[in-house]
C-alpha cells in the first residue's frame, strides 16, 4: 500500500510535515525491535515525509526524542499517531499529555491521530494470523468443533475492553467457528488461565488462542505459558497458539490510513462510551478526570533484566506483577512514591481478575 492518492503529505499550512509513531515501550528487546521495524515499514509507505518514533517508558527513543529529531529535519507540523490497538488511558491521557507539553514548550504544531481501532484491515490481519495457525495444525478438526479465544491486553477502560469482544465476534462469524470467547492478559477479567479453564468445559475438540497484540512482550509470553498449563491438564483438547499481529502489511496499511485521516481532518475517536466523558455504568466517578501522564519517572529507562535473550519469557514477573524500576523499591517491598496511580477499579474483587487489582497495584489501560 502506497501513500494515499490525492493527499500531499510533504507540506502543510505550518511547514514541512513529519510523522511520529507513539508507542508505549517495553523492557523486552524483541518488542522494541519489532516496533522499530513497523516504523521502518511505515516510512517505506510514506517516502515523502520523515517518520520517527518514540516511547512513553522503558525504552529509547522517548517521545520527546522523536519530536526533537523531526524538528531537526525542519518539520513544522507533526502528525502523531498512537501505536495502540484501542484507545484507553495511554492513548487518551498519557501520550496527549506529553505531546501537549512539548507543543507548548516549542511552538511546534502537533496534530494527534486516532488508535488503530476496529478496522477492516486489522480484522483481516488477525484472520491471516489465525489461518497460519490452522495451516500448521496436526489434525483435521472441523471449524464447527473449534473454539476461538481472543486475548486482549486488558484495561481499566471498559470501552477499550469491549472493542476486543467485537474483534472476537467478527472473527468467529467470519470463520464460522463453533464458539468464541474473549479473555484478557491483565487489569480486567477474565484472565487467560481461568478463562481457558472455563472454555474447556464447553467440550470443543480444538481451542485456538490468539493474542490480539501488536508486539511481543512479557504479556504475550505469559499467554503462551498459561495456555500450555491448561493444555497439559486437558490432553483431550487440541490447543493451537496463533501469532500476534506484528508488522503485517495490513497493520502498516492501517497506520497509513490513520496518518491520512489527520491530513483530511476527519480523525474521530469514539467518545460516546469513553469513561472520561460519559457516565459509563460502574465508572461514573471518572468523568472529567484530568489529562496527565504518569510515565515521567520511567521515560527512557532501559535497564532490563538478564534472564532472557530477546524474547521475554516472563521469568522476572512470575506473579504477573511487573518489577519496579531499579531504586524504586523500598525494603518492605512497596513501590516508590513515583509509582502509577489510577482510579479505583469498580470490580477489583472479581474472582477471575488479577490480584494486582485487589492490592491497588493495577497498571491501567
Amino acid at each position: 500500500m502506497a501513500s494515499p492518492p490525492g493527499l500531499d503529505l510533504s507540506q502543510g499550512p505550518h511547514g514541512p510535515i513529519g510523522v511520529l509513531v507513539c508507542g508505549h515501550g517495553s523492557r523486552n528487546r524483541l518488542a522494541v525491535a519489532e516496533f522499530a521495524q513497523l516504523a521502518r515499514g511505515l516510512q517505506a509507505q510514506l517516502p515523502a515525509v520523515p517518520v520517527e518514533y518514540g516511547y512513553l517508558e522503558f525504552a529509547r527513543p522517548i517521545l520527546r526524542d522523536g519530536l526533537d529529531a523531526l524538528r531537526a529535519k525542519g518539520v513544522g507540523q507533526v502528525l502523531a499517531v498512537p501505536a495502540m490497538l484501542f484507545a484507553a488511558g495511554h492513548a487518551k491521557n498519557d501520550i496527549p499529555s506529553v505531546l501537549n507539553t512539548y507543543a507548548a514548550e516549542t511552538g511546534l504544531r502537533i496534530d494527534y491521530g486516532r488508535e488503530l481501532g476496529i478496522d477492516l484491515n486489522m480484522i483481516q490481519a488477525a484472520g491471516a494470523r489465525i489461518r497460519e495457525a490452522l495451516a500448521q495444525a496436526p489434525a483435521d478438526v472441523p471449524l464447527h468443533d473449534t473454539l476461538l479465544v481472543v486475548v486482549g491486553r486488558g484495561s481499566s477502560d471498559p470501552d477499550a475492553n469491549s472493542n476486543v469482544s467485537k474483534v472476537t465476534r467478527m472473527l468467529v462469524e467470519g470463520f464460522g467457528f463453533g464458539w468464541g470467547e474473549t479473555v484478557y492478559s491483565g487489569v480486567t477479567f477474565p484472565l487467560v488461565e481461568p478463562g481457558l479453564r472455563h472454555v474447556v468445559r464447553l467440550g470443543y475438540r480444538r481451542v485456538i488462542v490468539f493474542p490480539y497484540f501488536l508486539f511481543s512482550g512479557v504479556l504475550v509470553s505469559r499467554i503462551r505459558q498459561h495456555t500450555e498449563r491448561v493444555a497439559a491438564d486437558h490432553p483431550e483438547v487440541e490447543f493451537l497458539q496463533a501469532s500476534y499481529l506484528a508488522d503485517h502489511p495490513l497493520v502498516v496499511g492501517t497506520f497509513v490510513e490513520r496518518v491520512a485521516e489527520v491530513v483530511r481532518g476527519d480523525t474521530q475517536m469514539n467518545c460516546s462510551l469513553c469513561k472520561y466523558r460519559a457516565q459509563v455504568l460502574g465508572f461514573e466517578t471518572e468523568v472529567g478526570a484530568p489529562q496527565h501522564s504518569h510515565h515521567h519517572h520511567v521515560e527512557g529507562l532501559t535497564d532490563g533484566c538478564d534472564l532472557c535473550e530477546r524474547e521475554c519469557t516472563g521469568a522476572c514477573q512470575p506473579d504477573g506483577v511487573p518489577l519496579p524500576p531499579a531504586g524504586h523499591l523500598h525494603e518492605n517491598g512497596h513501590h516508590h512514591e513515583n509509582s502509577h496511580h489510577h482510579a479505583p477499579y469498580p470490580h477489583a474483587d472479581h474472582p477471575l481478575g488479577p490480584g494486582t487489582l485487589r492490592t491497588g497495584g493495577g497498571t491501567g489501560g
